[in-house]
């Protein structure tokens, strides 16, 4: 990908669905930003609406949060802050794709025994994963919007994670469901937000049906039942908390290593727990043209959290083929 496909300001390709760019080469979406000083003042109202809501948002529960936890770097240290700055008492929910990274699991373990935090892993048939990610590697699943945004394997995986957290904290009675998002995965607008029902029924829809065409009825408990969907009033709040708080990769990873994490070498550049992700990353460029990734890293390029020379070595080093082989060959088995 030459220079010149890409935005001058942010890394946005021209090969990205209804990009423009105007006579400097700043793409359109760089021009719609508002800017980082108004995102700052927003950022301090969402951490108030938060710390106000932890002191009202109290249930008889055992857990103030059910964090979905995959042992990345990201979810990590929002686990971080949500015990030791927020002094929260939170249940971790591991969902194993069938791909976590073996460094991953040993971070798994380390941290949450650093932290003393209570653990759920939720393992489902690697049958069942390998035959949902095989299909999702050959056929488009979800909107193309959609995919702007992720890869439609890890739009796959990632719609099963966010079902059985949000199923899990209904059934706990857990007031706070937390997820490790960056500030380029989702805007600070939503990182305090109370879940809308009806408006998760509509999202559940558009990835349980095609799960269900795949797999059939092996996937109905990690979903909201229709009774669920009835009682808007046991839905949880949904808490990102890196969306408005000071996000500064160095000082996150310098921070979780003090609590046992370790920097996985089994895993591609854009993810430092699932060994799918190469496989993943690669259908998706030979299918779409564009990285599933550069949305979410344009975005933190444009928030300044990350410089846009660091944003394209995120995304522009050839890829390893070993890695990609090695996660084909894996997925392409029995299970």
């Amino acid at each position: 990908m030459s220079q010149q496909t890409i935005c001058t300001n942010c890394i946005l390709p021209a090969t990205f669905p209804g990009i423009s760019f105007d006579e400097t080469g700043v793409c359109n979406h760089c021009q719609k930003y508002r800017g980082k000083k108004a995102t700052g003042e927003i950022k301090k109202k969402y951490e108030e609406k938060f710390l106000d809501l932890i002191s009202h948002e109290k249930r008889s529960s055992t857990y103030d949060v059910l964090m979905a936890y995959s042992g990345g770097k990201d979810s990590t240290y929002t686990l971080d802050v949500f015990v030791n700055r927020y002094k929260l008492r939170v249940l971790t929910l591991v969902f194993d794709n069938a791909f976590i990274s073996p460094k991953a699991e040993k971070n798994i373990k380390k941290v949450c025994a650093a932290l003393s935090v209570d653990t759920l892993f939720v393992r489902p048939s690697p049958k069942t994963l390998y035959r949902i990610f095989r299909t999702a590697a050959q056929e488009e699943l979800y909107s193309a919007k959609t995919l702007e945004r992720a890869s439609t394997i890890c739009t796959s995986c990632i719609g099963m994670v966010k079902a059985i957290v949000l199923r899990t904290a209904i059934e706990k009675e857990i007031p706070f469901v937390g997820f490790g998002w960056s500030p380029g995965q989702a805007p600070v607008q939503s990182s305090v937000m109370k879940t809308n029902a009806s408006l998760m029924q509509t999202t559940q829809k558009a990835i349980f049906g095609p799960l269900h065409n795949i797999v059939g009825d092996v996937i109905n408990p990690y979903f909201v039942t229709a009774e669920q969907f009835a009682h808007p009033e046991k839905f949880p709040w949904n808490i990102h908390p890196l969306s408005f708080l000071e996000y500064d990769e160095g000082n996150i990873i310098k921070r979780i290593k003090e609590i046992g994490w370790e920097k996985p070498d089994d895993t591609d550049p854009n993810s430092s727990n699932c060994i799918l992700n190469a496989f993943a990353n690669h259908v998706h460029r030979k299918k779409y043209n564009f990285h599933p990734y550069v949305w979410e890293i344009a975005n933190m390029v444009r928030e300044g959290v990350m410089t846009r020379d660091e944003g394209l070595e995120k995304i522009e080093p050839p890829e390893d083929q070993k890695m990609v082989e090695y996660s084909k060959e894996k997925l392409m088995a029995d299970g």
